[in-house]
């Protein structure tokens, strides 16, 4: 598609700023942008010093940068011109606001004039963002000033930046704009109070119910920036019918959310990795339960639930209920299967249970010892077949070394269970291990579920699995996202890209886009849950039948599921929704530039 913009200012609180998922949206896009719009395109965010390092380049600003950065300082906006260390190299400017902070009460009045922007009880949370969106809003209304017969436009994502947006239209600039909310303020707030907004979204007064959440002053800069911005968006078929009943405003256009396909491993390579982390995470495995009694881990199958703390939103309750009754389905059966389930959910941990990191340390002296013989176990494997004896530990290993080891198996035995939980919690009444515990998933040896909480982010080096986002993902064999209020949903996407099987639901956006009837082929590789006005118990029936299903499924059944599931995450390639951006940057110049 041929755009009809000359310059594009593209605005994110989440430029060089990780905080959620609308950094995956700009930094895994901006190549295909930069393709599209070469040196005209620009990232706005905000400057946190310790954030930008590694991944911002800080240059000298273009010549027509300097006198608009120039008379910001004068007032305490100090801009950073410099390129994003990432694909594409795109053009960014952050802004240090903290000199102009002083000014909010006289950003909050004016916002109250102008839009009837209620801040007077907003929470700490509500200045910073505010104050530097009002600053973006200046900055691109100095620059505009610096280009002759260009059509430009400035696209702001979420409430965070609504600020900059009104400030523009406002001080009448000239520019096309285009407004993206990812999830309103209102529908995640009210998702999140367990109220079940897709059956009550159409008789709330929403302004009321933002008053009575105390959200006002966000609700009121996301409304007034959705019904002021030249053309209005949103990520998903979801989200937009959320939108039109909660900000009284239809999306102009979809922009669903993608990933730059490319970058992920090929499904050959796919298979290699997985094989690889898969044995990682088994080896977590056995010393995590093998201290206290042992199963088959070439019958066990991986499945996970990764994401945010959001015990209802993300269907972190639907999960672990699901859990218990296939637990209950698969004792019923005598099933063979083991399933290990982890849960990925960062909570606030004190420290590894030091009952793990001893299984650990003395796991790690009895594999150091095999390490040390391999040499001549090899040697007399070979003896024995060439000569047609039968291999037995005797013959494999020295009566000394097998003394010592048996000394070293007895020290790794412990009497009990394995936890449940990988590290210690401040809240002894945390909800997840509160869920475990009513679900009755205990890690008893009879167990057919062993479930793992695992209250920390996945670095690669947190001192137990030692598995990055990424890695843990490929060597598990089905995520697990069955959630209630999903306006996109990276996660099963993420693992499509990955090769590996997913659950997600009709209420994830994702899901949504590629499955909109739900009619799903024998090996669908991402499973589609119906959950848009279904029961709880009705979604956890549908669930434990997918998961149960999935644990007898065959290895060449698996495999035709990973293919599957890589198939469908290619259709949300950045390559072919960019031009979702592009339409609604046209339409933005269409409507201005007549």
């Amino acid at each position: 598609m041929a755009n009809k913009a000359d310059v594009i200012y593209e605005v994110s609180w989440e430029v060089c700023n990780k905080v959620g998922g609308i950094y995956t949206v700009v930094k895994s896009k901006a190549a295909k942008m930069v393709e599209v719009y070469s040196e005209n395109y620009f990232l706005i965010g905000p400057y946190f010093a310790s954030k930008a390092i590694g991944q911002f380049q800080e240059e000298l600003p273009k010549d027509f940068c300097k006198a608009p950065f120039e008379e910001l300082r004068k007032i305490g906006i100090i801009c950073h011109f410099g390129k994003w260390l990432i694909e594409g190299s795109p053009n960014v400017i952050l802004i240090d606001f903290v000199s102009f902070r002083s000014r909010i009460n006289e950003i909050k009045r004016e916002l109250w004039d102008w839009h009837k922007v209620d801040s007077l009880r907003a929470p700490l949370d509500y200045d910073e963002p505010v104050t530097w969106a009002y600053a973006v809003g200046m900055l691109i209304e100095r620059l505009s000033k610096c280009y002759e017969n260009k059509k430009i436009v400035a696209h702001f994502h979420e409430w965070l930046s609504g600020a900059g947006l009104l400030c523009l239209k406002k001080r009448n600039a000239g520019i096309a704009t285009v407004f993206t909310t990812h999830a309103t303020i209102l529908g995640r707030t009210l998702a999140s109070s367990n109220v079940d907004i897709y059956n009550v979204w159409d008789k709330i007064n929403p302004d009321q119910e933002a008053y009575k959440y105390n959200i006002e002053a966000k609700h009121f800069i996301e409304k007034n920036s959705a019904a002021i911005a030249d053309i209005f968006t949103t990520v998903s078929e979801i989200t937009g019918m959320e939108a039109s009943y909660l900000l009284k405003k239809k999306p102009d256009v979809l922009l669903p959310n993608g990933l730059d396909i490319s970058k992920f491993p090929s499904f050959e390579e796919i298979v290699i990795k997985h094989r690889l982390q898969r044995d990682r995470i088994r080896e977590f495995m056995l010393y995590y339960f093998f201290p206290y009694y042992t199963f088959d881990p070439k019958d066990t199958l991986i499945y996970f639930l990764a994401g945010r703390y959001e015990f209802h939103d993300k269907g972190i309750d639907i999960y672990i209920k699901a859990l218990g009754r296939l637990n209950q389905r698969l004792k019923e059966e005598k099933s063979k299967k083991t399933i290990l389930a982890f849960i990925w959910v960062p909570a606030n941990f004190r420290n590894i249970r030091p009952e793990l990191l001893e299984n650990k340390t003395l796991y790690q002296d009895i594999k150091d010892s095999l390490e040390d013989v391999k040499d001549d176990v090899e040697k007399n494997i070979i003896y024995s077949l060439m000569s047609s004896k039968k291999i037995s530990k005797e013959i494999l290993f020295d009566e000394e070394f097998l003394a010592d080891m048996k000394i070293k198996i007895a020290k790794f035995m412990k009497k009990g269970k394995p936890p449940v939980i990988t590290h210690d919690l401040y809240d002894e009444n945390d909800t997840i291990l509160n869920a475990i515990r009513n679900a009755n998933l205990n890690n008893d040896e009879d167990d057919k579920v062993k479930v793992v909480y695992y209250p920390i982010y996945l670095s690669g080096a947190d001192g137990l699995l030692n598995l990055n986002y990424y890695e843990a993902m490929q060597g598990s064999h089905l995520g697990i996202f069955p959630s209630y209020y999903e306006p996109w949903g990276y996660t099963p996407l993420e693992a499509g890209a990955l090769g590996v099987s997913s659950v997600t639901t009709d209420l994830a956006g994702f899901g949504r886009y590629f499955c909109t009837e739900c009619l799903q082929s024998d090996n669908p590789g991402i499973f589609v849950l119906k959950r848009l006005n279904k029961s709880d118990a009705d979604v956890e029936n549908q669930l434990v039948d997918v998961m149960f299903a999935f644990a007898n499924l065959s290895k060449e059944e698996r495999a035709a599921n990973k293919l599957q599931a890589r198939k469908v995450a290619s259709m949300a390639d950045w390559k072919s929704f960019v031009n979702n951006y592009i339409e609604a940057h046209n339409l933005a110049v269409d409507k201005v530039y007549k």
